[in-house]
């Protein structure tokens, strides 16, 4: 199931959760693609992170100025 597949799906459970109610096998769905949502959440969020590469481009100088 893609993303936006699954977001639309935990969409609509959430909706008819409010409404009429969801059957033991919608609920234990509902669960699990939020359980998948999630992982997949954080999966993303950690490749973000672990791309991200600090630099210092201040000079000495720059740094002596800033000290004053």
């Amino acid at each position: 199931m893609q993303f936006d597949e699954m977001v639309k799906r935990i969409n609509e459970l959430a909706k008819k959760s409010k409404t009429s109610g969801l059957t033991a096998d919608e609920t234990k769905e509902q669960s699990e693609l939020r359980r998948r949502y999630i992982d997949s959440f954080k999966r993303n969020l950690r490749s973000q992170l672990d791309n991200i590469e600090f630099t210092d481009e201040a000079s000495d100088a720059d740094r002596k100025k800033r000290k004053h």
